[in-house]
């Protein structure tokens, strides 16, 4: 099976919902994110614990997925996932919630907070203009900060992970009072046909 992701533009995942065709939409963005903004019907099912339930939450699943986050990368990499158990009927939505919400799709919003990507480009250029102005004002070795910033984007550019991300993910404001658990995604999914 290729790594190669299979997507489907919002218009796709529209028609297949309106259509009343069997999919289920799996939102592996954190709790705080699936608060915020998400598409009518969908499951949050956080990448962390996507893969590591994956084999058991791929079991639950016996019909069309289509996997969704903000920009494509999480989904991408739940893909991987559940590739790697053997489940193949996984599509990524191409552009994310946004891009769904922008082409008409229903969605449901929340309580208003940054998404990650953001909240990460907010914290990486406030480390670099911090290291920058304590270096001109303070001590030229708080420069460093800003170079290991860079070099932290450059790495996270270069293997499509994000390291600042999974450490903001942590922090009390993107948790949620219902932050899904094994089981109780397991007990919210579709119950697989006999």
């Amino acid at each position: 099976m290729s790594n190669t992701p299979q997507t489907v533009t919002p218009e796709d995942l529209k028609g297949w919902m309106s259509s009343g065709e069997e999919v289920v939409v799996l939102d592996v963005r954190s709790a705080a994110e699936f608060e915020n903004l998400h598409i009518l019907g969908s499951y949050n099912v956080p990448l962390p614990l996507l893969a590591e339930h994956t084999r058991e939450l791929a079991a639950k699943l016996d019909t069309k997925v289509v996997l969704v986050c903000q920009s494509g990368v999480r989904a991408t990499e739940a893909k991987k996932n559940l590739a790697g158990v053997g489940f193949g009927n996984a599509h990524v939505l191409a552009g994310g919630v946004p891009a769904f919400q922008q082409a008409g799709g229903e969605t449901v919003e929340g309580a208003k907070r940054w998404d990650l990507e953001r909240q990460v480009r907010m914290a990486a250029g406030s480390l670099v203009i911090a290291g920058l102005a304590g270096g001109k004002f303070l001590s030229p070795r708080i420069r460093t900060v800003a170079g290991v910033v860079g070099a932290g984007l450059t790495f996270s550019a270069a293997t499509n992970t994000c390291a600042m991300g999974k450490a903001l993910s942590a922090m009390p404001w993107n948790k949620t009072a219902n932050e899904p658990t094994r089981e109780s995604v397991i007990a919210a999914l579709p119950a697989v046909k006999a």
